[in-house]
């Protein structure tokens, strides 16, 4: 279901914008998220990360600092610590009203603003920064080298990521006086790391300071290939899907009953159970018994770009199967064989297209499969691995006649 609205006052007594994402079930612990300098609660990355996270029994609190997106208030009049200011206010109010919150969540200067907050929230037990920098001046190489006019007229207009806004001195005077070193080195608390050595933004540096600077329990995870507000949606879910494992660990999270639930029916093997997440219009969640993922389509079908889909899942089994049952015959052979790749693409063509095929009216589904052998293997050896692939459990399963039995039960059975 969509996020629920969480609204709370911060200590000027503007209403900040909020969002709680809660799980369907029982809450296994609850998070709070602060999300990147100008951009919002509703950011991609924070959105797809929270609602990862709330798939995992996590619930988490989203909302726009003063002066952004829906909050009152006037972003010019904001500084790093009034952004403090409003974490603290939200983590009094989740408490007051939902539970303590133990986990922080900071993306760019957000995950900057919650190392700082961290102190002052004594629930909290583990932090997590993703693309934070190490010191909250970084923040002031986004004004494009002008500030020196901020400093010299105390109030001037920025273009960031193509919006104008207004900037004041405070706000450099603030973060000047910032000492985040201190801050990590005093944390005491749990805290994950994430970073892309590729951000062109906060470079990786600043994660090594971050993760010298702080004491264990630490852990550092490299997003390679990401970009700094993680636009490809896979590695916004990569990221949810670690926080959650990794908080197991550190908080004092109920069992995630999910396992035993009449969802994947006990985790059966053969077993999967798929239902609407009723984020956007067409994602899915997919319970495979531990294993829990999200199946979507594009954005231009309709779809948010948030998991694979279902013909994307479908060339995926294919793809998995040829690959094990290929390395199961070449091991007990003990052929070289050092690794297959298999690439498949799914299409329609016409019946008459088909010389293997009954069929000779109309379209028919067509499905690619090329298969690479890397390693020391004869012309014979690799004929007889192509036709093993053909012998593939689910490569048979599509090929032969398939019954499906389709069945209505009552909504309170699932």
């Amino acid at each position: 279901m969509p996020g629920e609205r969480f609204d709370f006052p911060n200590p000027q007594g503007h209403t900040l914008a909020a969002l709680l994402d809660r799980p369907e079930g029982p809450i296994r612990a609850v998070a709070l998220f602060a999300h990147c300098f100008t951009c919002g609660k509703d950011n991609k990355a924070a959105r797809l990360i929270s609602q990862g996270l709330k798939l995992r029994g996590i619930a988490v609190l989203r909302f726009d600092f003063t002066g952004l997106g829906a909050s009152e208030g006037e972003f010019a009049n904001t500084t790093f610590s009034s952004n403090v200011d409003d974490l603290v206010a939200a983590a009094d109010h989740l408490r007051a009203t939902v539970g303590v919150p133990p986990m922080l969540i900071g993306h760019s200067l957000g995950g900057a603003a919650v190392l700082a907050a961290s102190h002052r929230i004594a629930d909290a037990r583990a932090v997590v920064t993703i693309a934070a920098p190490f010191d909250p001046a970084h923040v002031a190489g986004l004004f494009g080298g002008r500030t020196a006019e901020i400093l010299s007229q105390g109030e001037i207009e920025v273009s960031l990521a193509g919006r104008p806004f207004r900037i004041r001195r405070a706000l450099l005077d603030d973060i000047a006086e910032q000492n985040l070193a201190a801050r990590i080195a005093s944390l005491h608390k749990a805290l994950l790391v994430f970073h892309s050595p590729t951000d062109e933004t906060v470079g990786i540096d600043n994660a090594s300071k971050i993760f010298l600077a702080a004491k264990h329990p630490k852990s550092f995870i490299s997003l390679s290939g990401a970009d700094h507000l993680l636009r490809k949606s896979s590695d916004a879910v990569y990221v949810a899907h670690v926080i959650a494992a990794w908080a197991e660990r550190y908080l004092d999270m109920a069992a995630d009953t999910a396992a035993d639930s009449p969802l994947n029916e006990a985790g059966e093997p053969g077993f999967v159970i798929v239902r609407e997440t009723r984020r956007g219009n067409l994602q899915q969640e997919v319970i495979a018994g531990a294993h829990h993922f999200l199946a979507d389509e594009p954005v231009s079908a309709g779809g948010l770009d948030s998991g694979p889909g279902p013909y994307d899942l479908l060339l995926a089994a294919l793809g998995a199967c040829t690959s094990m049952t290929v390395r199961l015959y070449a091991d007990r052979k003990q052929w070289s064989l050092k690794r297959i790749m298999v690439r498949l693409k799914h299409g329609r063509i016409y019946a008459t297209d088909c010389a293997e095929c009954e069929t000779k009216e109309g379209m028919i589904d067509h499905i690619d499969r090329v298969i690479t052998f890397e390693g020391e293997l004869d012309a014979e050896q690799r004929k007889r691995l192509m036709e093993i692939a053909d012998k593939c459990p689910v490569h048979r399963t599509l090929t032969a006649e398939v019954e499906i039995k389709t069945t209505e039960e009552a909504a309170g059975g699932a």
